[in-house]
């Protein structure tokens, strides 16, 4: 029921986006460009597409991205047909990322009282200065650039802001912890993002306020379902927490070669 539930309410949920980007519909598919980092492909399913008709459709994705310039993020899950459809992908030139787990709770079990440790508070932000500070967070406990992160969250909210609530946990002046919650219109779900604890902060409760904190926005909405992709680090406490794994979810990414002409 609730992979079911994710498929038909999430899956193809492209609304509140930034004033760059657009949807495109290709067959099955929702292509999405002009976004802050890379463009996304999604889908519920691929209608029963296979075999050379599928490669075709991949093909296609490649040609729009490579004429754009612009790299792609094709999301794949563990359900998804036809069962070779990831080594498809990799034929194609895309690359697959960290494959995480796709888990699932209702809101009323996680949004419960967290006990913080001394000294560490809870804050909504929204200012750009708070932004950077969690960007530069991610790269330190994720790695990799998330320079993209506070235009793209700013872009959002610019659309929508009671669809995106940012919340950081600090100690005085320094950010321990952050995480954003996004509310997807018309659905029964809320999705958890960013989640990351500063190293030397960890074990002490501090993610697992900021997860309650965020149920707890949920709950005043009437939010039946919290939604999050989970990370190896993150799932063990999730499932602690009362989240169930329904199925997991693999980015696979093409990039254009550095000579692509960019469509203006």
């Amino acid at each position: 029921m609730l992979l079911a539930a994710f498929d038909a309410q999430l899956r193809m949920d492209a609304e509140r986006l930034p004033a760059s980007a657009r949807v495109e519909r290709d067959g099955p598919l929702l292509r999405i460009v002009g976004l802050p980092r890379r463009g996304f492909i999604s889908y519920r399913d691929l209608g029963g597409l296979e075999g050379t008709d599928l490669d075709a459709l991949i093909a296609r994705q490649v040609r729009v991205f490579a004429e754009r310039g612009e790299p792609v993020e094709w999301k794949l899950y563990g359900h998804d047909q036809p069962a070779d459809l990831a080594e498809r992908l990799r034929r194609a030139g895309f690359v697959a990322e960290e494959t995480e787990a796709v888990v699932v709770a209702p809101v009323p079990v996680i949004a419960a009282a967290a006990q913080l440790p001394d000294g560490v508070a809870l804050r909504e932000v929204v200012e750009r200065a708070d932004l950077e500070r969690i960007s530069r967070l991610e790269e330190l406990v994720w790695g990799g650039d998330h320079g993209f992160l506070p235009s793209s969250l700013e872009s959002e909210r610019a659309v929508d802001p009671d669809a995106l609530v940012v919340v950081v946990a600090e100690a005085g002046a320094d950010l321990v912890c952050a995480g954003w919650v996004r509310f997807a219109l018309e659905t029964e779900f809320a999705t958890l993002w960013g989640g990351a604890t500063r190293p030397g902060w960890r074990g002490q409760g501090i993610y697992r306020a900021v997860v309650a904190y965020r149920a707890s926005l949920a709950a005043r909405r009437g939010v039946r379902y919290l939604q999050v992709d989970a990370s190896d680090d993150s799932r063990p406490i999730l499932e602690r927490l009362g989240f169930v794994a329904i199925t997991t979810t693999t980015p696979f990414v093409w990039t254009p070669p550095r000579d692509s002409r960019v469509d203006t």
